[in-house]
């Protein structure tokens, strides 16, 4: 079975059109090589899948006929993806939301007051 097919029968991406998208982008590898979207797929095979800045990593247990129902799916793939992964994206939400919330928009003018007197400050010491 294509690797583009199976992503989507296993329900990885929504479309198949997807799939092969990130296939030709470089987002999902076997054994550190990039695929082409119709490189065939076997039975225990470690795939990475890159998405959402997480790399998920699914061993193929069996090759599903056509897209599978949500509760069918672990029937043919195992997520051994690593904890360490997911924590990763925790510390990046963390790291994007250390100033200012989401949607509040352009800096003030007391927010860019501040930072040019901290741009003064910093080229007054050099």
């Amino acid at each position: 079975m294509r690797i583009d097919k199976y992503l989507w029968c296993i329900r990885i991406f929504k479309t198949r059109s997807i799939a092969t998208i990130a296939c030709k982008k470089g987002q999902v590898k076997i054994d550190g090589k990039s695929l082409k979207p119709s490189k065939e797929v076997f039975g225990d095979e470690l795939v990475i899948v890159r998405k959402n800045q997480i790399n998920y990593q699914i061993k193929v247990l069996d090759l599903p006929e056509s897209r599978l129902g949500a509760k069918l799916v672990d029937l043919y793939r195992k997520d051994v993806t690593p904890k360490e992964e997911f924590e990763k994206t925790d510390l990046l939400k963390f790291a994007k939301d250390y100033y200012r919330k989401k949607g509040t928009g352009r800096p003030t003018k007391k927010d860019r007051r501040d930072i040019d007197n901290y741009q003064d400050d910093t080229t007054e010491e050099i």
